[in-house]
């Protein structure tokens, strides 16, 4: 486990992801980091959530019920409310033609479940 120093002072990470447990796990680890943590679990729900509280980062699955990741991660770059936020792929599809769609409709990183939690916390502690 990373140390301490990787703390999230406060910021807001909204989490995207219909596997409740994924989310639950996800969000437990981050909240114990000191980040602020909100869930969706479904793409329209994420996009409102994200529009209303205006998180830093978006965790965001693909596969989701109503809009999928994709779709999300272009509304949320449209909107000037969001397009400031850090977008991260965090999913199951990992093929070279994933990765650069999800580079080309605007999630600034590409992470594969399962999340390895050091790696998540360094790559949120590096903005």
């Amino acid at each position: 486990m990373p140390p301490k120093e990787l703390s999230g002072r406060g910021t807001r990470v909204l989490i995207i992801d219909d596997h409740r447990a994924t989310a639950a796990l996800l969000r437990k680890l981050l909240e114990g980091f000191g980040y602020e943590v909100r869930v969706a679990h479904t793409g329209p729900d994420g996009v409102r959530l994200a529009e209303d509280w205006l998180p830093n980062v978006v965790l965001c699955d693909i596969g989701l019920p109503g809009l999928d990741g994709w779709d999300v991660a272009v509304a949320l770059r449209q909107n000037p409310a969001t397009a400031h936020a850090r977008l991260v792929a965090v999913t199951a599809h990992d093929s070279a033609e994933d990765r650069k769609r999800s580079q080309e409709v605007g999630f600034d990183h590409h992470m594969v479940k399962p999340v390895n939690p050091g790696l998540l916390l360094e790559l949120l502690a590096t903005e």
